[in-house]
């Protein structure tokens, strides 16, 4: 009797074990079965280290690239080639955050059922949130200069134009030598982060907004420069007396320099950090380059230029982007995808209050008419910022543009950063009017 209640006892164990495996493998399954097929080393999926079949769309249904039999065809245009190479991706595998190799496993047309067969042999078509002609757009407006250029919808997080560049063209890949210090391969978009300028007055200006009392009451005054300690923080220009609004509408560093020198680093760390300015995200499983902020010494220059974007501010400009959309979304940064078929029940997360980004929203607009001027973005309804940023080493400075049209029907945030670009709502600026007429107009397409 004890031998029989010990050998059923055994094989309870042993049923126990092998249900306990099976339920360990179907949610491994489930959860990496994708990353699986589509592995590099998967000779049903791929040949000498290339897809073996698959298709990417763009938003309007236009092909970017097909493959057949290990073969691939780009688009017919070779400006659309260029201008979407960083969010397809080569065939090489040089670009890993392109479309082509991160979401391989949907271009396999692989489901947990059929795996990546198929009856046509022709894998699966991956259509993206991007429209290829506003890409095109965006990648003639930066006329050759490095850079990155993206505007998103805010209410939805969906991004329509993704550029970086330099770029090449996918069909005919130039020699790039191992030495090459251009970047081509990196998307600037997704995988860098830049000295941010005054941009990051917008982050300054939110944390003063929330810890300084009497804020818009306050008169402050410029005469081209303050002296922190034994070193000075230089303005453009001076501006005299003004208001906060002016301050910003003038990008004046003295002001900004001293709002951060009276919140202080933990103030100022606290707010970016709270912003997803420090760390990455994710971008439909792509992590995003993290940013920098470092608390320097109370009272101190570093701490002092800290606050107008400068010091070792690093920002990256998804994560700008997504700041900005927050502005102009009653404080909700909606999460990026650039996936269409994601865009169905996509997360948010409020990281500032309604209150708060409305008084942004406010003076950005007056940012624009009262400096950049309405009649150079003509029907936009713009909110802007610009940004000048310093980079050192003999370089021109870095040219940012970051804003967001306050219209329902085109609910859309932009950034643009030209590397040595020269002076932010010029060179950036330009840019951006030009893509967002597209965007809105219709120009585009």
């Amino acid at each position: 009797m004890k031998r029989v209640k010990r050998r059923t006892i055994a094989v309870i164990v042993l049923i126990a074990m092998m249900v306990t495996g099976l339920g360990f493998y179907t949610v491994r399954y489930a959860l990496h079965g994708g990353e699986w097929a589509s592995f590099i080393s998967n000779g049903n999926a791929f040949s000498g280290g290339r897809l073996k079949a698959g298709r990417i769309e763009d938003r309007n249904g236009v092909t970017l690239v097909s493959v057949e039999d290990g073969t691939y065809t780009y688009a017919e245009s070779e400006t659309v080639r260029r201008a979407t190479l960083h969010a397809v991706g080569d065939k090489n595998r040089n670009i890993g955050t392109g479309a082509l190799w991160a979401f391989s496993s949907r271009l396999l047309g692989y489901d947990p059922i059929m795996g990546i067969y198929s009856l046509d042999g022709d894998g699966g078509t991956l259509k993206l949130t991007i429209d290829s002609s506003l890409n095109a757009v965006a990648y003639e407006a930066l006329n050759g200069r490095s850079g990155t250029v993206a505007v998103m919808d805010y209410t939805t997080g969906e991004i329509l134009c993704m550029v970086s560049n330099p770029s090449f063209d996918p069909e005919n890949p130039p020699e790039i030598s191992e030495d090459d210090t251009s970047g081509v391969y990196l998307n600037r978009f997704l995988s860098s982060s830049f000295t941010p300028g005054s941009t990051y007055k917008l982050v300054t200006l939110a944390a003063a907004i929330e810890n300084i009392d009497g804020l818009f009451d306050r008169d402050f005054h410029c005469d081209g420069r303050m002296q922190v300690g034994a070193d000075n923080i230089v303005c453009t220009s001076a501006h005299g007396d003004m208001k906060i609004e002016d301050a910003l509408a003038v990008s004046c560093n003295c002001v900004f320099a001293q709002l951060a020198l009276e919140l202080g680093a933990d103030t100022m760390a606290e707010y970016a950090d709270d912003y997803g300015l420090t760390s990455s995200f994710s971008v439909d499983g792509i992590a995003t380059a993290a940013g920098r902020y470092d608390k320097a010494e109370a009272g101190s220059i570093d701490l002092a230029w800290s606050g107008v974007g400068q010091y070792n501010d690093l920002v990256n400009p998804a994560a700008m982007l997504r700041f900005v959309s927050a502005i102009a979304n009653s404080g909700r940064a909606v999460d990026m995808t650039q996936i269409d078929t994601f865009r169905i029940g996509h997360g948010s997360e409020r990281i500032m209050s309604g209150s708060t980004a409305e008084r942004i929203a406010q003076m950005m607009d007056y940012c624009v008419s009262h400096t950049y001027g309405d009649e150079n973005f003509p029907g936009l309804e713009l909110r802007a910022k610009s940004g000048t940023a310093e980079v050192g080493g003999g370089k021109d400075p870095n040219a940012w543009f970051v804003g967001f049209i306050e219209n329902e029907e085109h609910p859309l945030a932009f950034v643009v950063m030209i590397e040595n670009g020269g002076w932010g709502s010029s060179q950036a600026g330009s840019v951006a009017n030009k893509v967002l007429q597209a965007a809105v107009n219709g120009q585009a397409g």
